[in-house]
């Protein structure tokens, strides 16, 4: 990336006549690729106009438009405020930066910047409308009621009022005024899949499971890729007998939104029914993996290992119920149970004793069993009753309607793919180019020019972050260059000579992935030539690569850790302000879980390149480690800038984690 703004620039300095249209073709380059939904090239465009006219606001503001659309609410934040400083005369982008607020819950804030869009616009419906679904999520209704028929005045046939003034009144529980509200939505526009959905929730709640089958049922057809219109019909399947249109809805709704708690959860309660006990389990699994803690899952998880003979791990679930809940005595005598079939007779007598006591103190009430009937109840997701163990999970907050906002979606949706929460790797040296995902390109490093215009190795090297896949072709051809490296060193009688062969074949191993080789090369280099920092560097990067192997394996690796520390002190010794060295001592503390000083080695990194990318992306996941959720999203943000895109989905997976705390915090 800098050698490719480099060139821009050499070019730019060449042309400087031409320089305003040249900046002018980049941002309608920028412009078009955000037409077409490329909001990833669009950024990278988009960069290029900041770097060289940071005084202009169209490319903050149509960069914030392209961060919004990758769910980088954070960023676009950040953006559209430069832009607004820069013109704060144009009402839309007050308007994207207070959605941009809104998916990040500061409802205060974006009714703030709606008041300023609506100096600007006043007669703009949409404004109105988001400053009143602002007002709800703040609870103020009756500034909400108040809007909402202030737009009906002045907008009759705006459904989305409709939609959201009957939330607001079923919100109130005023059912009645809420149904007159909904049927007015779906007489102006039948074809609203919020409002049908609405209908649906309100006919569930009522118990009217048929007609809410049915509304849901509209809702999906209008809606499909809704989520929750799945996950609500299901429910309605299960209390119509419906059970296999109820599977394969809670199915759907797990293919859509793989990390959908109620989802997985109820799915689990309705597996659990119908007997099929070890995908049941899975299903609790995955909910505990989401929410450790939750009491009801773990009690349902322990009665089905309980069930399929899994006594020992039902006994763990169980005591981590009652350890929760102290007098819940079903959950004793089930584990009593599990100790004496076990054999562990002591255990069982104790629990089975606490009972007993419990008893004669006429403390122990009549407990209901499991039956099927149960599937009737619902529960809220923030109702921790262990006695409500068999509910099927309701949300806590159901708003349906949504702001009026941008409704395109990336055709790439890179925030919507499966990235590990991992660290990334050790910058090292290769025969591959680096790629970061959306292109190659070559990383600048002074001592390694150095090295290939003098030493002028067989192949180019390179430096690289992530260790890039192969195809057969290369995979044979670095093979064959460690064959040609073999033979030069066995011809060599020069030392010096010598010394250079071994570093590239070192390269040439650890390019191939055989860290052991390049370790035992780099050790022989090394004795002959203590001051190259390369040698260094790229021993700590292979050791660090062996150590991680290693720890996946579950083997003891202190001693890998000592030795990266002390290669990379030495290199960092050699060379002082080197960017990349501080960025590799951030990843070896990582590694061992010291994110402090993780986080302060990144923070160099930064302070002698600031336009590091890996190094804000490891600093993002280093403070994530560390709950500094809000700090980690603006190093992710910087990092996607950059063009690590990939930092979009953990920006996401982030937002929805510090949501979860913050609900559960309430």
């Amino acid at each position: 990336m800098r050698k490719f703004l480099s060139l821009i620039a050499a070019a730019f300095m060449t042309l400087a006549v031409h320089a305003q249209y040249n900046i002018d073709r980049i941002q309608v380059a920028g412009r078009i690729a955000l037409d077409y939904k490329d909001y990833v090239l669009a950024i990278q465009h988009f960069n290029i106009c900041v770097s060289y006219k940071p005084y202009l606001y169209e490319p903050w503001y149509y960069r914030g438009v392209a961060k919004f659309y990758l769910d980088d609410f954070s960023g676009a934040e950040m953006d559209e405020t430069e832009a607004i400083k820069l013109n704060p005369y144009i009402s839309d982008i007050w308007n994207l930066r207070a959605l941009s607020r809104i998916k990040q819950d500061k409802f205060q804030e974006a009714i703030s910047d709606y008041d300023q869009a609506l100096k600007r616009d006043p007669n703009n419906r949409g404004y109105i409308f988001n400053k009143a679904y602002c007002a709800v999520k703040l609870k103020d209704y009756s500034s909400a009621h108040r809007q909402l028929d202030s737009i009906v005045a002045r907008w009759p046939q705006m459904a989305d009022a409709y939609s959201l003034q009957t939330e607001v009144y079923l919100t109130e529980n005023d059912t009645a005024t809420a149904a007159k509200w909904l049927d007015k939505t779906l007489e102006i526009d039948p074809y609203n899949g919020d409002a049908w959905a609405i209908r649906g929730r309100l006919h569930l709640s009522r118990k009217s499971y048929k007609v809410a089958f049915e509304a849901f049922s509209n809702a999906i057809h209008y809606e499909p890729k809704v989520v929750n219109n799945y996950v609500y019909r299901a429910m309605a399947s299960v209390n119509l007998n419906k059970l296999r249109q109820a599977m394969e809805d809670y199915d759907k709704a797990v293919e859509m939104d793989p990390n959908n708690f109620i989802a997985h959860y109820n799915r689990g309660l309705l597996r659990l029914t119908l007997g099929d006990d070890n995908r049941a389990i899975k299903d609790f699994d995955f909910v505990l993996r989401l929410e450790p803690n939750n009491i009801q899952a773990l009690y349902n998880r322990a009665l089905l290992n309980d069930k399929t003979g899994n006594l020992k791990a039902a006994i763990r679930d169980y005591s981590r119920v009652i350890q929760k809940f102290p007098n819940f005595w079903n959950g004793l005598l089930a584990r009593a149970n599990c100790y004496r079939r076990l054999g562990m007779r002591n255990q069982a007598e104790l629990d089975e004793f606490r009972v007993f006591k419990a008893q004669m103190n006429k403390h122990l009430g009549v407990q209901q069993r499991w039956s099927r009937a149960k599937l009737n109840q619902v529960r809220r997701m923030s109702d921790i009753d262990v006695d409500k163990y068999d509910q099927l999970v309701i949300a806590d907050d159901d708003i349906v309607t949504k702001t009026t906002e941008y409704k395109n979606s990336y055709r790439g949706e890179v925030q919507n793919r499966e990235v590990a929460a991992e660290f990334l790797p050790m910058f090292q040296l290769s025969y591959l180019k680096y790629k970061n995902g959306i292109k190659s390109f070559e990383l600048v490093d002074g001592d390694l020019e150095l090295y290939n215009n003098h030493q002028k190795p067989l192949k180019r090297i390179y430096l690289v972050c992530t260790p890039q896949a192969m195809d057969a072709e290369q995979t044979s051809s670095f093979m064959k260059t460690v064959m040609q490296l073999n033979e030069k060193i066995s011809n060599t009688r020069d030392a010096k000579i010598a010394s250079s062969f071994l570093l590239q074949r070192a390269v040439a191993q650890a390019t191939i992935h055989n860290y052991e080789e390049a370790i035992s090369d780099l050790d022989d280099y090394i004795r002959m030539d203590s001051t190259n920092v390369l040698a260094f560097m790229q021993r700590a990067s292979s050791l660090a690569e062996l150590d991680a192997y290693n720890r996946s394996q579950g083997r003891n690796s202190s001693m890998y850790t000592t030795r990266i520390n002390d290669d990379l002190r030495q290199a960092i010794h050699l060379r002082k302000n080197n960017a990349y060295l501080l960025y590799n001592m951030g990843c070896a503390y990582a590694a061992i879980k010291d994110f402090n000083k993780a986080i302060l080695y990144f923070s160099q990194a930064i302070g002698v390149n600031p336009n590091l990318a890996e190094a804000y992306y490891n600093r993002g996941l280093a403070k994530l480690r560390c709950n500094d959720v809000g700090s980690a999203v603006k190093d992710l943000s910087r990092a996607g800038e950059l063009g690590l895109y990939d930092a979009y989905s953990l920006i996401k997976s982030a937002s929805k984690e510090k949501k979860v705390s913050t609900n559960k915090a309430k």
